[in-house]
């Protein structure tokens, strides 16, 4: 079974870094940015307790904690789906 050639890109990486890139420059990028905004909801969705348990704190039932965290942690998903599908343009 014949191995597909190598592309320039492709072989400049290869022997550039002594190893084969599964991904492309722009998927890693957008796996970051998926990264960074899962992370920015995950820090806006914690929060909201009390130090003293006879105490209720409404800080819990916040808009932020209700429905901008979780939106920003299921686009930060897409986003790195996006990221591991997306195929970039072929340089020939």
């Amino acid at each position: 079974m014949k191995n597909k050639p190598l592309t320039k890109q492709e072989a400049a990486n290869e022997t550039k870094h002594g190893f084969h890139l599964v991904f492309g420059r722009t998927n890693y990028i957008l796996m970051i940015a998926g990264l960074i905004v899962l992370a920015i909801g995950y820090i806006m969705l914690s929060g909201g307790g009390s130090d003293d348990p006879n105490t209720f704190n409404d800080a819990m039932f916040d808009s932020r904690r209700l429905v901008v965290a979780p939106i920003l942690i299921t686009v930060g998903f897409v986003v790195e789906i996006l990221a591991i599908m997306f195929k970039g343009k072929k340089n020939e």
